[in-house]
């Protein structure tokens, strides 16, 4: 069988840790070359590094998702180094400012929109144009199951920013379709990463979002990576505008 991302040039963002990172280093063992993205240089270094000595194409480019000029960059990078661009895979987020919501600042709420949504829309724009280019390609989005299935309190921008990548989701189908550009999201259940540790650092809290999922566990980096393979490979080329749910069944569970 062979690899399911060979000959095909990825950009992924928010790649220094997490999903990002996992989805990073699946893709290269799938063939894909590689323009990896994050704040932390360092932490992308490593990365690049990990996938070259595993005979993968990897360079990295440090900056923030917020500047339009960091997306034009990636695309230009990719481009510049491979040719071409196929996949990208817009991960980059923050949960940003909590609490309940009457007490959250303005500068908050906006900074949470312009890293999860207007920073996925920035990086879009510029991978749908050069996409076209080359007769098509797959974007694919992190969003998640807050705010689209399930509600809780105290994290009103987390969830807004990211149900709003739904939306983005499905007019960027609508609109790139026809020029062979598919355009999903991915909504995760609870993951272990460090953004999840930060949010439930108690073994209560843990054990309280753990039981809310139907398998009764959150899921692990790798696991999340696939589905995002899966979106980003031909196995999917009749697939376009969905929110895909990859949450472990905590949409369901009432139990």
């Amino acid at each position: 069988m062979g690899k399911r991302l060979e000959g095909k040039v990825a950009i992924v963002t928010g790649a220094s840790s997490g999903i990002g990172r996992a989805s990073a280093l699946l893709f290269a063992a799938e063939g894909a070359k590689l323009v990896v993205g994050a704040r932390r240089a360092s932490e992308l270094d490593k990365l690049v590094t990990e996938i070259n000595a595993a005979g993968g194409e990897a360079v990295a480019l440090a900056g923030d998702v917020r500047s339009e000029d960091y997306a034009r960059g990636l695309v230009n990078l990719a481009v510049k180094r491979y040719g071409r661009l196929d996949v990208a895979f817009n991960n980059a987020g923050t949960l940003g400012e909590g609490g309940a919501s009457t007490g959250v600042s303005e500068a908050g709420w906006n900074d949470a929109l312009a890293i999860n949504l207007t920073g996925s829309f920035l990086g879009a724009k510029h991978q749908i144009a050069q996409m076209q280019k080359n007769g098509g390609g797959s974007v694919i989005f992190t969003s998640t199951f807050v705010g689209y299935t399930a509600a809780f309190p105290g994290v009103a921008a987390y969830a807004a920013s990211k149900s709003g990548l739904i939306g983005l989701t499905q007019a960027l189908a609508a609109e790139y379709g026809p020029q062979g550009v598919r355009v999903n999201a991915i909504l995760p259940g609870a993951v272990d990463t460090a953004m999840y540790r930060d949010m439930n650092d108690t073994p209560e809290s843990r054990s309280f979002i753990t039981n809310l999922h139907a398998l009764k566990r959150v899921a692990k980096p790798e696991e999340l990576a696939r589905s995002v393979l899966y979106l980003a490979s031909d196995d999917a080329s009749f697939v376009t505008g969905t929110a895909s749910l990859v949450d472990g069944g905590v949409s369901i569970t009432r139990t």
